[in-house]
């Protein structure tokens, strides 16, 4: 006689059992440690702690290392909102924000897009002549310390032999124009040292970007009719969004620092405050007349500009297949 053979399904497995099968072990403990726990440690330590720490002082009235910081709550915020250098500085820190990314990221673009698909029309894709070596050639400001590049351009607008001067008077213009000397134009003098020196990156930046996208898809638009302005609005800066934004951030991150190329070309913020920005006032604030909590108080009004600049160009640039 012949045993039965059962031919109920096994049961499935209860959740206490996968529960012991994905128990902690030491080697899982081990990666969560160096890969998560490790990090976050980091993070919390060098981010997060400075900030709070910030936001502390921001309370306080603390002046150094003289005494102990008084608790005076919101004061350096009212101080911050009724002082109208701050006001300045701010208002230049947002305009730049807005000017050096557009302009940047506008020139970078079209100059990448002459460098990779700006050439002849018919056959195959190709740059302007001479692309390889213009890529080489116009990263190079980007090398230079941007301390070199403000001491290089205080000299090119020096209203006596600057070189900006000296070309003009060449051309037949008899001018001595002191370029860093002027409240109209100190702000767009720095702005154009700035751009002259990032520029390149952000083309090669793009140049990648734009070595990325199948060249089927050029072509499919080229042989559809698409002009070169066409291909590089409708067809390549919606492939390389994510790109742009990415630069976006950076340049206003950068734009609202600016200390360097301000404090370097106009060491006091500019006649009439006009070229003021707000790091450059914070440091004169804390290390000049040791203001330490109303700098801090600085510090965490331009973090918060910062994240929220940043999250504004992160999600104001998102499709609507990315949500």
């Amino acid at each position: 006689m012949m045993a039965a053979v059962p031919t109920a399904a096994p049961p499935a497995a209860t959740p206490s059992a996968r529960g012991m099968r994905r128990r902690l072990t030491p080697s899982r403990v081990l990666f969560f440690a160096l890969f998560l726990g490790l990090p976050l440690v980091v993070y919390v330590v060098f981010v997060v702690s400075p900030f709070l720490q910030a936001f502390y002082y921001s309370m306080t009235d603390w002046r150094g290392l003289a005494r102990a910081p008084q608790w005076i709550g919101l004061d350096n915020y009212v101080t911050l909102a009724n002082d109208p250098i701050f006001r300045k500085a701010l208002s230049n820190n947002l305009i730049l924000m807005i000017l050096l990314p557009t302009i940047t990221i506008t020139l970078s673009f079209a100059l990448a897009v002459l460098v990779t698909v700006g050439g002849n029309s018919r056959g195959k894709i190709s740059g302007i002549p001479g692309a390889a070596i213009f890529r080489i050639v116009s990263f190079f400001p980007y090398v230079i310390p941007a301390v070199v590049v403000g001491i290089l351009f205080g000299f090119i607008y020096s209203p006596n032999g600057g070189l900006l001067n000296g070309g003009l008077n060449v051309l037949g213009l008899d001018v001595s124009i002191a370029w860093l000397g002027d409240r109209r134009l100190a702000m767009p003098a720095v702005m154009a040292a700035v751009i002259w020196s990032l520029v390149g990156f952000y083309m090669v930046l793009f140049v990648a970007a734009i070595k990325s996208i199948p060249s089927e898809i050029v072509e499919a638009a080229r042989i559809d009719g698409a002009g070169r302005l066409r291909l590089a609005v409708r067809v390549i800066l919606p492939m390389v969004r994510e790109n742009v934004s990415t630069a976006a951030v950076y340049m206003g991150i950068m734009a609202l620092d600016m200390f360097v190329y301000i404090n370097v070309m106009t060491p006091s913020g500019g006649i009439g405050k006009s070229t003021e920005v707000v790091s450059r006032y914070l440091y004169e604030t804390a290390f000049s007349e040791s203001r330490f909590g109303l700098a801090s108080a600085m510090g965490v009004v331009m973090a918060l500009v910062t994240m929220l600049m940043a999250v504004i160009v992160l999600f104001g640039t998102r499709q609507k297949g990315d949500e």
